[in-house]
């Protein structure tokens, strides 16, 4: 069931993401897409070839599919951050707004990441922890794109697409097949990734009306 919710969450801010790069410049946001989903495959790849490093208290599949979601969150949250940085360029009121609405949404985000890790045997603080550090990137990269506001604003579109990419490939491949399986009734489970997808992505629309 928290597979499901994950995967409800994370194609929500998915279809989110995506509607708001194809108002910048659909050829980027498409491009990104299919960047983002390349580079989880590849690093799929790359991980079921090596030795999966231990996390926390995970090792194995566990410890795999949990650096997956680190990953792909964390890249998803370097296109908040350009966004963040981005805003403050049309001015302090768009900006404290667009950050507010980024903050607040961060808390069904880091949820998402917390119902991969704990039920696979990772403690609530480290799950607490790493929930905080895939977005790290936001505040860290904020400052550069408020800077170079013009050249940020101009990559913001494929970026978006590319965390948008990324999440969808990650929720495709592993998110809902896992919870489709483990789940006793398909349609239980189908239901509440809906109801996950349907309060993430009216959460954000709610957000930034």
């Amino acid at each position: 069931m928290s597979n499901a919710l994950a995967a409800g969450v994370m194609l929500g801010a998915s279809v989110s993401l995506l509607w708001e790069g194809v108002g910048r410049n659909a050829a980027l946001v498409l491009a990104g897409a299919l960047a983002g989903g390349v580079f989880v495959a590849a690093l799929q790849h790359v991980m079921h070839r090596l030795p999966t490093p231990d996390l926390a208290s995970l090792t194995g599949h566990d410890a795999r599919k949990a650096l997956l979601i680190i990953a792909v969150m964390t890249a998803h949250s370097v296109a908040e951050g350009i966004g963040v940085g981005a805003s403050f360029g049309g001015g302090a009121t768009l900006g404290w707004v667009i950050t507010t609405a980024i903050a607040i949404h961060n808390i069904p985000e880091g949820i998402a990441v917390s119902l991969v890790l704990v039920p696979r045997g990772a403690s609530i603080r480290s799950a607490a922890w790493w929930s905080i550090f895939t977005s790290l990137p936001q505040p860290l990269l904020a400052v550069p794109a408020y800077l170079f506001v013009e050249q940020f604003t101009t990559i913001l579109p494929a970026g978006l697409g590319f965390a948008a990419g990324a999440m969808a490939w990650m929720v495709a491949r592993e998110l809902a097949p896992e919870a489709l399986r483990q789940v006793p009734r398909r349609r239980v489970a189908i239901g509440w990734m809906a109801v996950a997808f349907a309060a993430m992505f009216g959460f954000q629309t709610l957000l930034l009306a």
